[in-house]
């Protein structure tokens, strides 16, 4: 079965014991699992076909969206979403068990989302502290780990903590309590991946182009196409299309399968009224505890 294939290669947002590094163990619990620096290279490492799926970040529920991802997936690779993976994300404030007793810190690291997500909490209790963005809050945690001598924090998850050997200073830091962030699996080919614990609702995610005449109510227009045929939209934003400004496609996810009925008579009417559509695929969401 799918996601159960021990020779299967998984890239992700590494190193380990990063937020992406648990969603890759949700799904690929006994495959080999390729840590790698950014975001870009987790995706080129399936588009090239050096390893079989990717895991990457795409949008948290604070936050809103990573940019990074959906923008990769628009502009530069051809990829399909197999899977989606929600995961509950604690923050925590992270310290070198040497300065756990330290009253002030020189700076505190980590992924620019994690301290965005824990903004209150640092500028009520370390206003003077300088931030310090970091490629994933398990690289800034490790960081923190290797150098003791430094009265330096990273903001991270309790799995980074134990992972590295660190101190859990203040717990749950995260401005908010329903701190989410939703995973994409990708592959270069369109499939979904079916292992135990998936729910049953299928999603799609469309990329739409607009069309080029720059007419009035283009939106109006797309959002009519899932209307009238009653296509539960669960997602709608925009992003630059980088052509100029004002140029925008739309990321639009869809409660239904691809090759349903009514979602092939949709993409037909949104390709008749000018758009050009882009599909991600269809998949099922599994959800990590």
């Amino acid at each position: 079965m799918a996601g159960e294939n021990l020779k299967d290669r998984i890239s992700y947002l590494g190193p380990e014991a990063s937020f992406t590094h648990l969603a890759a163990v949700r799904i690929f619990p006994e495959s080999t699992l390729v840590p790698f620096a950014t975001i870009p290279e987790c995706i080129e490492a399936v588009a090239e076909g050096r390893v079989d799926y990717a895991v990457v970040p795409i949008e948290n529920a604070l936050e809103g969206s990573v940019s990074l991802t959906v923008d990769y997936l628009f502009h530069e690779a051809q990829l399909y979403v197999t899977a989606e993976v929600l995961s509950p994300i604690g923050q925590h404030f992270l310290v070198h068990p040497e300065n756990a007793e330290a009253e002030s810190f020189e700076a505190i690291y980590s992924h620019p989302q994690a301290l965005a997500q824990s903004h209150k909490f640092l500028f009520y209790t370390y206003r003077n502290t300088p931030l310090e963005q970091y490629s994933s809050t398990s690289a800034a945690a490790k960081m923190v780990s290797e150098l003791p001598e430094r009265p330096i924090a990273a903001i991270g998850n309790e799995f980074a903590a134990h992972k590295y050997g660190l101190t859990i200073l203040h717990r749950d830091i995260h401005d908010f309590h329903f701190n989410h962030t939703r995973f994409f699996v990708l592959s270069k080919t369109n499939h979904k991946l079916e292992i135990a614990g998936h729910e049953n609702e299928i999603k799609t995610t469309l990329m739409i182009s607009p069309p080029k005449d720059d007419r009035s109510g283009v939106l109006h227009q797309i959002l009519s196409v899932f209307a009238w045929r009653q296509l539960n939209l669960s997602k709608i934003e925009s992003r630059p299309l980088k052509t100029g400004l004002g140029d925008y496609f739309f990321i639009v996810d869809v409660l239904e399968d691809e090759n349903a009925t009514m979602m092939r008579g949709a993409l037909e009417e949104l390709a008749a009224i000018g758009c050009e559509v882009k599909t991600l695929g269809s998949y099922y969401m599994y959800k990590n505890s």
